[in-house]
């Protein structure tokens, strides 16, 4: 079994303008990082022209589905019965977009079956993280 699930969703850009720009997105869920859920946009989709990544937990992800989740640089709250909203605060601005809450369960079911709920601490690699932060930068 892969270490890594990545699922492709289609985010729509919440705008002034009416007319809601879709974009591509992927999320990505990594044994290795197991509290960690990753959410990437392509260059293309981006107004710097360079792909952009978001990590933020897991929990925060499950619990946005289904209410209003999170205080910081990423917020997550459903939006009607389809929609779930995620909010990426950042100094430049904020940026709002909508995926399908059955994409984002179906994602989260996956990463539960790599990864249970509670098992988190089973995948950590506490000797490496240790080791890298006693090193300190090279």
């Amino acid at each position: 079994m892969s270490s890594v699930i990545e699922q492709s969703v289609q985010a729509r850009m919440v705008a002034s303008a009416p007319r809601m720009e879709t974009l591509p997105a992927t999320l990505q869920y990594d044994r290795r990082y197991p509290f960690a859920v990753r959410m990437a946009f392509p260059a293309p989709a981006t107004l710097e022209g360079a792909e952009v990544c978001w990590e933020f937990s897991r929990e925060l992800l499950t619990e946005g589905v289904d209410s209003p989740a999170g205080q910081g640089d990423v917020r997550v709250r459903p939006y009607g019965y389809e929609r779930t909203v995620l909010e990426f605060h950042a100094p430049e601005g904020i940026a709002m977009v909508h995926v399908r809450t059955e994409e984002l369960r179906r994602f989260l079911e996956r990463a539960q079956e790599l990864v249970p709920v509670g098992d988190e601490h089973r995948h950590l690699d506490l000797e490496r993280g240790l080791t890298a932060l006693l090193d300190g930068p090279r």
